[in-house]
């Protein structure tokens, strides 16, 4: 997959996609270094590599508008590195991830403004294989109310059909009346274990 991303100062650069095996947080910190252990302070340990970052930080001199003018949403599962796994870079695009990647009310808000105040167009969809939703029900929510006495007012949003999932996301998409821009929606489904992306017929 190849986009083209017009410059803020000359020709525009092709960034071409790269799909390949993805590194999670399991695979990257295999030392004992960065392991974290039972009890151990995560957030501490991200706020001290934020120092490390911050050290060497530059603003990049970018507005809020996406350069590629696209809009991605996807799962939250922690082994989908989209950045990498698109060829994507600092300021390509927004991105919206929630658990399993699926169009709720909440996602529509935010590309509702994502198109209307930040010049978005393109909306990519990606769901993912072996994924957490595919062994839920709606009987979680049930679950909760007997735990805490309260049913939540969300849907789960669980489904035993990747496909058919990414078809009514795109679906939700296309019917949204808030979204000006519906002709360029594309689903896919990501492959876990090959870090390839396989596109999904909306028929």
């Amino acid at each position: 997959m190849a986009f083209f991303v017009p410059s803020h100062s000359g020709p525009g650069r092709h960034v071409t996609s790269n799909v390949g095996a993805m590194t999670t947080s399991a695979t990257a910190h295999t030392g004992s270094e960065g392991a974290i252990k039972p009890g151990g302070e995560v957030t501490d340990r991200l706020l001290a590599a934020n120092r490390r970052y911050a050290e060497a930080f530059k603003d990049p001199g970018m507005d809020a508008r996406p350069v590629l003018h696209v809009a991605v949403v996807a799962c939250m599962d922690a082994r989908l590195d989209l950045h990498e796994a698109l060829g994507l870079e600092l300021g390509d695009c927004h991105t919206i991830r929630n658990a399993g990647g699926v169009v709720t009310d909440d996602v529509i808000r935010s590309l509702t403004i994502s198109q209307r105040k930040l010049g978005t167009r393109s909306v990519v969809l990606i769901h993912h294989t072996n994924c957490g939703l595919e062994s839920l029900t709606e009987d979680f929510r049930s679950e909760l109310e007997m735990e805490v006495g309260q049913r939540p007012a969300w849907a789960v949003e669980s489904f035993r059909d990747v496909d058919q999932d990414v078809r009514q996301s795109m679906q939700r998409v296309r019917t949204s009346p808030f979204l000006l821009h519906t002709d360029d929606v594309r689903g896919f489904v990501f492959d876990v274990r090959t870090g390839l992306l396989r596109e999904v017929d909306p028929a």
